[in-house]
């Protein structure tokens, strides 16, 4: 690959000052049109030391209003990046719709520097380049448009540059001696960039190799490609979703059975068996809790279910027991304006907990397939990819050392019932009941068919689902404690 890049490309300074007014000008014009679109534009600059991706990503800031624009640089991992799952550090960083995000080498830096130093092997970085696929596949569905520069210089010339910077005094301190040392293992790192760009250079985000010897050529070429790739993108902003689902129709029709249909909503348990067992399991909770803590495992609750479900009174059992220092109750509702600017996972990505503390989550990135697709507030195609999409960001989480719990809470039409006139009658629960609850009941066998896929598509070895019988409050309860005591007490024991 880098064998057939053409070498000494150039173009001399006055042809360089030549395009460059008429070159701004056009990049200002598509930066303003793209602010008024929905897509969110990555590029992504990477390249040896020495390359000048230094220097082209100040000309981009340069030239196009940094308003609209944020350059990112991450280096090592931090101690707060250590304690979440490794997406994190990109998943917050992410532009929203009409802006741009320029990354410094980005989510490839790891994958070249670690397979030259050994601590990446083949299968390691074959997983790693997978998910790297998966990921921007996934953003560009979502509307995206990812550009990714690679800055090519010759061995010869990379030596020659930072020799030149040595021996300017002003310059001297930004050659290290770790850009030394990795200019010794020259071919090392160009073999491990050519295997990473072979396997990510995908059809919608295809890799463009730039001759970096001559400056102006690099620079104009970089800006060139960034405006007709905008312009382009302008053109046609509604992109056609893609969808990853191998068969799209739904797993079972309207008169077939569920697999809510399987939950014994009869089971019961009197007062005093449930004080009982209530005692015994948020002690082993408070306990469990702080075990976690101390062996640095994050604990992910999900508690889905209908309106009226009893998904409030479980998570309060569950906090009473909890150190307040250890959790965080998150109530998921409606998305926000900045919210609805990126990708659905967004706001979940960036509520992640560090290490050792558990999340709560009233309602959660399921919205996707059971609110959304139900109400048609998502395309068929984005509720459809998003099984896929739950089911990776699950198994990161998993990956990282997080314990992940999801719960369906199950009752009946008869008790939704029975509560909602409940909640209408007591003063202090009738915030709790909506016009919203009313018309969502309208549509209890649409929720059910949703609720049934939802859960045979996503319920996984790490991260599968519990349906909890609800019908009988502290039946349901006791059985929340008692899962989350017990796969605590599996992985944290």
């Amino acid at each position: 690959m880098f064998e057939t890049a053409e070498l000494n490309r150039k173009i001399d300074k006055t042809e360089y000052k030549k395009q460059l007014p008429e070159l701004r000008a056009a990049l200002l014009q598509a930066q303003f049109a793209l602010s008024k679109s929905n897509i969110p534009v990555v590029i992504i600059i990477s390249g040896l030391d020495g390359t000048g991706r230094g220097e082209v990503v100040n000309a981009l800031n340069e030239w196009l209003d940094t308003r609209g624009l944020e350059t990112i640089a991450i280096n090592s991992l931090t101690d707060e990046e250590k304690e979440r799952p490794y997406y994190w550090r990109y998943w917050r960083r992410l532009p929203a719709r009409g802006r741009i995000s320029i990354f410094f080498g980005g989510w490839y830096v790891d994958p070249i520097v670690q397979t030259v130093y050994g601590k990446m092997d083949a299968v390691k970085l074959h997983d790693t380049l997978t998910h790297i696929r998966r990921f921007e596949s996934m953003l560009i569905e979502d509307g995206a448009l990812i550009l990714k520069f690679w800055l090519h210089l010759a061995k010869t010339e990379q030596q020659k540059r930072f020799k030149t910077l040595e021996n300017n005094p002003h310059t001297r301190r930004s050659v290290s001696k770790r850009d030394w040392k990795h200019a010794r293992l020259y071919n090392q790192f160009i073999q491990s960039a050519e295997k990473t760009i072979r396997q990510t250079d995908l059809g919608q985000s295809p890799w463009l190799l730039v001759e970096a010897t001559n400056s102006c050529y690099r620079n104009l070429t970089v800006a060139h490609t960034v405006l007709n790739s905008l312009q382009k993108r302008l053109e046609t902003p509604q992109i056609k979703p893609v969808t990853t689902i191998t068969n799209p129709t739904t797993f079972v029709s309207q008169n077939s059975k569920t697999i809510l249909d399987t939950v014994d909503l009869t089971q019961t348990l009197s007062k005093k068996e449930y004080r009982k067992l209530l005692a015994s399991y948020q002690g082993q909770l408070h306990r469990l809790a702080w075990a976690a803590y101390a062996k640095k495992r994050s604990t992910i609750i999900v508690f889905e279910g209908g309106d009226a479900g009893g998904k409030g009174g479980a998570i309060r059992r569950m906090t009473q027991a909890m150190d307040a220092r250890l959790y965080q109750v998150i109530s998921t509702a409606a998305p926000t304006d900045e919210e609805r600017a990126h990708h659905y996972l967004w706001r979940f990505w960036r509520l992640m907990a560090r290490d050792g503390r558990a999340t709560i989550y009233d309602r959660s990135w399921y919205g996707r397939v059971l609110v959304e697709r139900v109400e048609s507030f998502a395309q068929e195609a984005e509720w459809k990819r998003a099984y896929s999409e739950i089911n990776d960001f699950e198994e990161q989480l998993a990956k990282h050392g997080s314990i992940v719990i999801k719960f369906w809470l199950h009752i009946d039409l008869d008790e939704q019932l029975k509560r909602f006139k409940e909640r209408e009658q007591v003063a202090y629960k009738q915030h709790k009941i909506t016009e919203e609850d009313w018309r969502n009941r309208e549509k209890w066998e649409d929720y059910s068919i949703a609720v049934n896929e939802m859960v045979a598509r996503t319920s996984t070895d790490f991260a599968p689902w519990t349906l909890v019988a609800g019908n009988d409050k502290r039946f349901a309860r006791i059985q929340v404690l008692k899962t989350v005591c017990k796969r605590l007490e599996n992985i944290i024991v």
